[in-house]
């Protein structure tokens, strides 16, 4: 025992041990569907990534952050207090149930009012009910993010994304042309 501790030493490595479990056993399942993966026959187009690329992308991600996160249980302090006596943040409801109806109702209006503007208000008004208050940042993320995630989702996973219907459709294919998606 620690002179100046209640715990026996070996308390600590057996905690962090056992804050391995959930890395490892994820671990594990990401390798097992990533083998998988491999068995998905693909007949790629040339110049485009076949149907296996992105499930193998994301589970290599996975095992990653497994690690990442294993190395982080390893390698971290021992705290002077028990594990679970540390106080939570408090849980703000209203702000949770707006961010649920924010994620609820982008859902809902996507096909009519497009991808493009759906994920541009969502982006606004889930950033401000999250905290950001400045303009100029809640308008860049918003603007920025949703250029990014266009590129993204049509010029590299070659996934159609909804336009909306009726003027929103125009709308898009207007803001489409303008950043050369189309």
């Amino acid at each position: 025992m620690d002179r100046g501790s209640s715990q026996p030493e070996g308390k600590g490595t057996l905690e962090k041990l056992a804050g391995l479990k959930g890395p490892l056993l994820i671990f594990g399942a990401a390798l097992f569907f990533y083998f998988v993966a491999g068995n998905i026959e693909e007949f790629p187009l040339p110049g485009q990534l076949g149907p296996a690329f992105w499930p193998k992308a994301i589970l290599i991600l996975l095992m990653v952050s497994c690690v990442v996160k294993a190395m982080e249980t390893l390698f971290s302090r021992s705290q002077d207090s028990e594990p679970g006596t540390g106080t939570a943040p408090a849980l703000n409801v209203p702000k949770l149930v707006a961010m649920i109806v924010l994620l609820i109702g982008v859902v809902f209006f996507l096909d009519q009012i497009g991808f493009l503007l759906a994920n541009f208000l969502f982006l606004i008004l889930f950033l401000r009910v999250s905290g950001v208050k400045k303009p100029i940042p809640l308008l860049l993320i918003s603007i920025l993010g949703t250029i990014f995630l266009l590129h993204l989702f049509i010029k590299v996973v070659y996934l159609p994304l909804p336009r909306g219907t009726w003027f929103f459709e125009d709308f898009t294919i207007f803001c489409y042309r303008l950043l050369h998606l189309i």
